[in-house]
């Protein structure tokens, strides 16, 4: 009985600081075309992190010299949100990390490491919360396969926000999912304004309200509920399953525009989608909010590459992805489309393996082409 009562304390606080979140919500929206100083922090991560980090750094640094010389853009190195520096001081950011973080506008960010087991919460959901960057943006494009795809993931709810805050009674295990009104408006709203902002004419929903009632039920209500607001664009329901399985079917893949999921199903569906364009290191990632952005490669940190000696020739394109996704959010496009293009034409290869370029070699190359 008092492991029982201590769980429903547990969760009684779970939902007092979700009640709490919700009210702390709304929030004004940067407006980069007219914000005369841009900050853009970069954070290196872990494992093969410093190595890609330091490339696409150089790339922006290019691309944005003159503004860089003008003081219209900063970009700012920021130390310590490595795996050894968040295990001794116990916090998933650093206090002194994060107060770096919120001094800049938008991030660049490589792959950090999460410890198996414990009580020691991803950096990035960690990220994602205090930062609210409630929409997870990932394109995945295959132009010969007819493939354009753009995924919103809701990132801030879900099964991640309480992850590492479950209850354990003898014998048993129980961690939670949060659906809110308000967290589901915002993200089918961002949804919905891209598709009708791009000319997008089909909007999937994707969930599994058969079964989770409640929280996917929730979703897709509300998703339905905002989509009346864009008449000229059809919806359609798929339960997370078949979707995995239509994005695989040739015949069904041209009909997909953007995707719109709850937070477990986007992180799992997006690398597949991003192994059906090549694999995750070809992909890039967004984690928008209305105040500050964050943009990463989807990768991990690839500790074995590290192991083996083979870091140097560790793939950047996922991380210069997104730093082209950066460039767009902060409204420097005619950048963003200089790197895309160079990436898209460079001769130099690489592979992740000797064979191929190192990924400095890489970068040169692109930095000679821009």
């Amino acid at each position: 009985m008092k492991e029982l009562n201590n769980a429903c304390e547990a969760f009684r606080t779970l939902l007092q600081e979700q009640l709490a979140r919700i009210e702390n919500m709304n929030c004004e929206k940067t407006d980069f075309s007219t914000k005369k100083t841009v900050t853009i922090g970069v954070i290196d991560g872990d494992g093969i992190g410093p190595i890609i980090t330091k490339q696409a750094a150089r790339v922006l640094e290019k691309l944005l010299a003159d503004e860089v010389a003008a003081g219209s853009v900063v970009i700012k190195q920021i130390e310590g949100l490595t795996i050894e520096n968040r295990l001794a001081k116990n916090q998933p950011i650093p206090d002194d990390v994060l107060a770096e973080i919120k001094m800049c506008d938008v991030l660049l960010k490589g792959p950090t490491t999460t410890p198996h087991g414990g009580t020691m919460e991803s950096a990035n959901v960690a990220m994602r919360r205090e930062l609210d960057l409630y929409a997870n943006v990932r394109p995945v494009s295959i132009p010969e396969k007819n493939i354009d795809w753009m995924f919103y993931r809701e990132n801030t709810e879900g099964e991640y926000v309480l992850g590492s805050r479950g209850v354990e009674l003898p014998g048993m295990a129980v961690d939670f999912k949060v659906t809110t009104d308000l967290g589901t408006r915002r993200i089918a709203r961002a949804a919905f304004d891209y598709a009708k902002q791009n000319g997008k004419n089909h909007v999937s929903i994707v969930t599994k309200a058969n079964i989770m009632k409640k929280t996917d039920g929730k979703f897709t209500a509300i998703c339905h509920e905002i989509a009346k607001d864009y008449p000229g664009i059809e919806v359609e329901d798929y339960y997370i399953d078949i979707m995995t399985a239509n994005l695989l079917k040739e015949s069904l893949q041209s009909k997909f525009k953007v995707i719109l999921l709850p937070n477990l199903y986007g992180d799992i569906i997006t690398d597949e989608a991003a192994q059906i364009q090549g694999g995750v290191g070809t992909a890039g990632s967004a984690n928008i909010g209305d105040r500050y952005a964050m943009f990463e490669a989807i990768h991990g940190s690839a500790p074995r590459m590290i192991e083996r000696g083979m870091g140097d020739y560790a793939n950047p394109d996922s991380i210069l992805k997104a730093a082209a996704m950066l460039l767009r959010h902060i409204c420097r496009g005619e950048a963003a489309q200089k790197l895309e293009n160079a990436m898209a034409t460079c001769p130099v290869k690489i592979t992740g393996g000797t064979d191929g370029a190192t990924c400095a070699q890489y970068a040169d190359a692109l930095m000679e082409m821009l």
